[in-house]
């Protein structure tokens, strides 16, 4: 957005899911990853006033419950949740959808873990198709 590429756009609504990449390949810390999707939400409410942006928190990853990235991704959650004004940032916590009742991942749903399958993807789209429309109307 910082070259040029959001100009011109005027979009109803914004579906922004970010921060896992920063925490896994990037190793930032989890204040680092607040504060990143902090500026980007900042920066998207300045550009595009009349857009409602949809706050997706970080899709949990690790087969298991309990990992270091589990937790880290927990942190960033419950601060960007803060984020929330429920006027035109509005924060949805989709990780359960693809967690099994103990807290795993299934490979049907991620095969490694981390990036989604069709399956998963399915699952994402299921989740957020009422919030969004409703933010569209």
């Amino acid at each position: 957005m910082a070259n040029g590429e959001a100009e011109g756009l005027a979009p109803k609504a914004i579906v922004l899911m970010i921060g896992t990449n920063n925490l896994g390949l990037s190793g930032h810390q989890p204040d680092d990853v607040i504060k990143g999707v902090t500026a980007v939400v900042t920066d998207l409410r300045a550009r595009f006033h009349a857009a409602n942006v949809l706050l997706l928190g970080i899709f949990p990853r690790d087969e298991k419950p309990g990992s270091n990235n589990r937790t880290r991704i927990a942190t960033v959650n419950t601060a960007i949740a803060k984020l929330d004004d429920g006027k035109s940032i509005h924060y949805l916590d989709i990780g359960g959808r693809f967690l099994e009742a103990d807290g795993t991942i299934l490979k049907d749903i991620m095969p490694d873990f981390l990036r989604l399958s069709e399956t998963g993807y399915e699952r994402w789209a299921d989740a957020i198709r009422e919030p969004l429309a409703a933010l569209l109307k």
